[in-house]
């Protein structure tokens, strides 16, 4: 199924360039590739004179060069944070502390994240060894399950904001969608002035989203995707790669392809696998076992979903990743 959504990998960029997508609209990608930033952290600049820094990202000194030297004569009033993952809040930090902005957000870091260390993949027990797998291709299910970003537990925004909430500034405005599920505290920017939106790590083009459990959630993820695409907005812009131009037909595939993957576990369980490791051995046969951890996160994150919707139950509450699953009677 990975493979119907029609992923956006051709991207024009260099390092520190400034590039203007469209008029009023300024963007510069941070050094920062990596199997979950893509090519880098895509910093945009709303408005011209009194500006909005949108996702300044990670704490690198010359991707603040750069953007300092982009905003040259020119006043930054708004840091506009969509989640506090370490490529997107970090140098909002130097960046405030520098230009005297206020930043805003829907919070702090979620206490619910796990500490570094934390995680409950120990929990997991295939019958083989199981490492993780340095050169997954990026549009497979298992990778989107990938867990490992860290946490950027310093950020606490001056302003905190709500869904609906609208910030404005000069010349431009932009409200606020709280779209939880890659992580708790996501939010999308729509821009008001165009029929555009801001979306983060929500939607991106070159791959499906992390949804990590236990402050990623598949159940709120999908309910956030349908929001935004009952928008109808013309154009996303990711904090990751290209545009998404069209983005209706492309929403309704992630979809899609997200629930394709939720039937096929409401299946497995039907047949009698309740274990996390069950599933995944069935589902993903065709997949490199090395990417089973990463499977597992994944499934683990459609079954609390599952489980919330009431469609199925868990040994354990809160569900864990070694707690039994069945289907709801």
């Amino acid at each position: 199924m990975s493979g119907s959504i029609p992923f956006l990998r051709e991207f024009d960029y260099e390092y520190g360039r400034v590039d203007r997508p469209v008029p009023g609209l300024r963007r510069i990608v941070a050094p920062n590739p990596s199997r979950f930033t893509y090519v880098g952290t895509g910093t945009y600049i709303l408005g011209e004179g009194r500006v909005a820094v949108i996702d300044p990202g990670p704490a690198d000194d010359s991707h603040l060069e750069a953007l300092l030297a982009a905003l040259a004569g020119e006043t930054v009033t708004h840091i506009l944070v969509t989640h506090t993952h370490p490529d997107h809040s970090p140098l909002s930090r130097r960046l405030a502390e520098l230009t005297g902005a206020t930043t805003y957000a829907y919070g702090p870091h979620p206490h619910s994240a796990p500490e570094p260390g934390d995680e409950e993949d120990d929990h997991l027990e295939f019958p083989f060894p199981v490492d993780e797998h340095p050169d997954a291709d990026p549009d497979a299910e298992a990778t989107a399950g990938e867990h490992r970003q860290g946490h950027d537990l310093d950020f606490s925004p001056d302003v905190t904001v709500r869904h609906g909430d609208v910030i404005t500034g000069d010349g431009w405005g932009v409200e606020c969608l709280h779209t939880p599920g890659h992580i708790s505290n996501h939010l999308c920017f729509a821009w008001l002035e165009t029929n555009s939106l801001f979306s983060g790590d929500h939607v991106m083009g070159w791959s499906t989203s992390v949804i990590s459990p236990p402050d990623g959630h598949m159940g709120d993820y999908l309910r956030s995707l349908e929001l935004v695409m009952a928008r109808g907005y013309s154009t996303l812009y990711p904090t990751h790669g290209p545009p998404i131009p069209d983005p209706g037909p492309f929403l309704e595939a992630f979809l899609r392809h997200r629930r394709h993957r939720e039937d096929q576990i409401l299946a497995s369980l039907g047949r009698g696998h309740t274990r996390i490791e069950d599933i995944v051995m069935e589902l993903y046969a065709d997949v490199d076992h090395r990417l089973y951890r990463a499977a597992g996160r994944s499934v683990y994150a459609h079954l609390l979903g599952l489980v919330s919707d009431g469609r199925v139950t868990a040994s354990d509450s809160p569900p864990r990743q070694r707690s039994q699953y069945r289907l709801a009677t």
